[in-house]
């Protein structure tokens, strides 16, 4: 049985989980989380945890088992705590402003980049150069974060762009003549 499917998964105070045949509910907090469940998986609670066991033997059931426990996982801690994914801002005249659901972005380009959030997303500049993205799904954060890197990700000479607070950017040496 897979390594990651064996560990359960503790349901916090304050968090609801609903099983049916076909699918997983998680209420929390901070939302309501659903995601279809694999029938090679069977997921039951038991006095506040959850446990993963694959239907049969086979290899595809055992991958699955790990996999549907390590996104139930998730679901639980994102409606409990939440996820976040936080953005700096590199460059002369680079600024963020958070307007309601909508980021808007001053990188470089002759117009305003404007990026609409999806419900259940929040976004916050604490400073005209940090982008915090928040959110209960997990998948969702770091989606909308890659596409907002992704308008200008970090170049290689001097290091200008939007990048993830933890990356660690190689600045390439210039041309010699």
């Amino acid at each position: 049985m897979s390594r990651v499917g064996k560990m359960p998964v503790a349901v916090p105070q304050g968090v609801d989980v609903t099983i049916n045949a076909d699918q997983i509910s998680v209420k929390g907090t901070l939302g309501t989380l659903t995601r279809p469940v694999n029938a090679l998986v069977t997921v039951k609670n038991e006095g506040g945890k959850l446990t993963f066991t694959p239907n049969n033997d086979s290899a595809e059931a055992d991958a699955m088992s790990g996999t549907v426990r390590a996104l139930v996982a998730n679901m639980v801690t994102g409606v409990s705590k939440g996820f976040e994914r936080k953005l700096n801002l590199v460059g002369v005249g680079f600024r963020a402003q958070a307007q309601g659901q909508k980021l808007n972005l001053q990188i470089g380009f002759s117009h305003p980049v404007v990026k609409d959030m999806p419900a259940g997303i929040k976004v916050e500049c604490a400073t005209q150069t940090e982008i915090l993205i928040k959110g209960a799904d997990r998948q969702v954060v770091g989606q909308i974060a890659a596409e907002v890197r992704a308008f200008r990700p970090p170049e290689p000479y001097k290091g200008k762009g939007i990048r993830y607070s933890d990356e660690k950017v190689s600045l390439k040496e210039t041309k010699k003549k």
